[in-house]
């Protein structure tokens, strides 16, 4: 039976904003959403609100959690937090913060499932991240694939970002913006 997946970049985050002003790293470690991003969420909800959604699917990242919460909280949807389709580590945003720490924030949701750290690390560098090397995001985006296909849910919201995302169709979402897969 076919399965529906609409793949939603997040919201704007402040690492967004301040990168399209300036071009340069904050060094803002799993940035949350900006007022702008916040305004898009909204958008989003009423968008969303018509499609059959089973279940929702986000990354522990905070501004995707947001962007999840925002969009499908109120519709009592399951909403899993998954790491496999986190964003590739390649700047300051793209660290994540413990489980813990997540689940003192957002308390509705499971963490106890992820490692810590769930984003990509590496003990040999210096420095305050390590760029995930490119084979280790194409691994993660054909596990997600098999993930997904493995899910007994017809119609899947899946919250995540632009980079992975892009990695797994080919196209690069903007923030909020919504494609759905048949699969």
């Amino acid at each position: 039976m076919p399965k529906t997946v609409h793949l939603i970049r997040h919201g704007q985050s402040t690492f967004n904003a301040h990168m399209s002003l300036t071009g340069v790293d904050p060094m803002t470690f799993d940035a949350p959403l900006s007022p702008k991003g916040e305004l898009q969420v909204e958008t989003l909800r009423e968008a969303m609100s018509a499609r059959p959604v089973d279940l929702v699917v986000t990354t522990p990242f905070t501004r995707a959690i947001q962007t999840s919460l925002g969009a499908f909280g109120q519709r009592g949807l399951p909403l899993v937090v998954e790491a496999m389709h986190r964003e590739h580590l390649a700047a300051s945003c793209d660290v994540g913060r413990s489980p813990a720490i997540l689940a003192r924030d957002f308390p509705e949701l499971d963490f106890d499932h992820l490692n810590d750290p769930w984003w990509y690390h590496r003990d040999d560098h210096d420095g305050p991240f390590a760029e995930e090397p490119q084979d280790h995001v194409m691994d993660r985006v054909h596990r997600f694939k098999g993930w997904l296909a493995s899910r007994p849910e017809r119609h899947i919201a899946v919250v995540g970002h632009g980079t992975f995302f892009w990695m797994l169709t080919g196209r690069f979402l903007n923030n909020a913006e919504v494609a759905t897969l048949e699969m």
